[in-house]
């Protein structure tokens, strides 16, 4: 009787959570099979995970609270977006549009001054060099009146005094909300001053290739050892006996050979399209002449011909380096996005679309830049 009694005290000084045994068990573990076993120690471990979870703290003990990462929040895209940035000029450009007379490595020539000489958007208004150091322009003074049938191109609307002041009247009078643009940003590559510098187009369109999806100073530095594997340095270190660093003539370059080229740090790809491009200017498909007399039309067959030169690179050539005025890059995002915004249309959203034509399609543009005709490089200068 004590016995029984002294257990029932116990039990009623025992806490009020009672364990319970999980149905189906049997009191005799070592009876027991193997896989009820398991069952029974997996029963036991989530019971005492609950039993862990339902004991409440002490009041005089706080639990720590465990650190944890904070969550990213999610930007809502519709709302607070900043203007898009202003298109900065691609490498290609700004490599392929350098021009004699501005101390790049292989040319140093002091800038030649401006000349008053005949124009026309549509043609050559950049003085080209040829492989035997002559200069060739579209109209030499003594045949500026005579007939296209005998020149080969049409006569000469303007000077290049007056080219960019013409077309930027042009621009304004066309539509007036480009005025403070025009004023504001100056285009030096129509001025007087950038109509007077020399280009060889063998130079500009190799260095276009050599600049192709890689950084500035990437390219800058292939062109240099490029220029460089032409130009070995004085023997001795004699300074007083070196020459002048020129760009290699086509003639020099199509007799070398790819892995020769690559020491410049150009792929065996560039190398090849810079080979390919050297023997066509020697072979005369490809020549200052032609690029003087072609329309702008020739001049993007003649050029997209050539491996390695697509249609935007032969466009940024004839804009930049032949300086010719009417030639519209639809292909061109940052044109397609600066058409869009001077048309009131959300450039964030037409964006988000994807798919080649992100701001606007080609018809569209070409309808909306009609009426800027014969300035449309102008035009698109100002909305880029």
């Amino acid at each position: 009787m004590s016995l029984r009694r002294s257990t029932r005290v116990a039990a009623a000084q025992a806490p009020t959570t009672v364990r319970s045994r999980p149905i189906g068990s049997t009191s005799s573990p070592k009876k027991a099979s193997k896989s009820s076993g398991t069952k029974v120690k997996n029963a036991r471990k989530s019971k005492a995970s609950a039993e862990a979870a339902t004991v409440q703290p002490a009041s005089d003990f706080a639990t720590p609270d465990l650190p944890s990462t904070p969550k990213r929040r999610k930007t809502n895209a519709s709302t607070g977006n900043p203007p898009p940035p202003i298109t900065p000029t691609p490498t290609p450009v700004g490599i392929m549009t350098a021009s004699y007379s501005t101390g790049d490595v292989d040319d140093a020539t002091p800038p030649p001054p401006p000349a008053d000489r005949p124009a026309e958007p549509h043609q050559t208004n950049a003085p080209l060099k040829t492989p035997g150091g002559s200069r060739l322009f579209t109209y030499p003074e003594k045949v500026v009146d005579s007939s296209p049938s005998k020149t080969g191109v049409p006569r000469p609307t303007t000077t290049t005094a007056h080219l960019l002041e013409e077309g930027c009247a042009h621009l304004i009078k066309t539509d007036p909300r480009l005025k403070p643009v025009i004023e504001k940003h100056h285009c030096r590559i129509f001025s007087p001053e950038g109509l007077a510098e020399e280009i060889d187009p063998f130079r500009s369109l190799s260095s276009g290739i050599m600049a192709q999806q890689v950084s500035g100073a990437a390219a800058k530095s292939i062109k240099n050892k490029f220029v460089g594997l032409f130009n070995p340095p004085p023997a001795n270190g004699d300074e007083s006996s070196a020459q002048a660093v020129s760009f290699p003539t086509p003639a020099q370059v199509a007799v070398c050979d790819v892995p020769f080229l690559r020491q410049a740090g150009l792929s065996g790809r560039k190398a090849e399209y810079i080979k390919g491009l050297a023997e066509k200017f020697v072979s005369g498909e490809l020549s200052a002449e032609l690029l003087i007399k072609a329309s702008d039309e020739e001049v993007l067959e003649k050029l997209t011909a050539v491996r390695g030169l697509g249609k935007w690179s032969v466009e940024m050539f004839a804009c930049f380096a032949l300086k010719r005025m009417d030639v519209f890059s639809t292909g061109d995002l940052g044109v397609q996005r600066g058409m869009a915004a001077l048309l009131g249309r959300d450039v964030a959203k037409l964006k988000a679309k994807g798919g080649k034509w992100k701001y606007m399609s080609e018809l569209d543009m070409l309808e909306h830049s009609a009426k800027f005709a014969p300035y449309r490089y102008a035009y698109y200068g100002m909305i880029d």
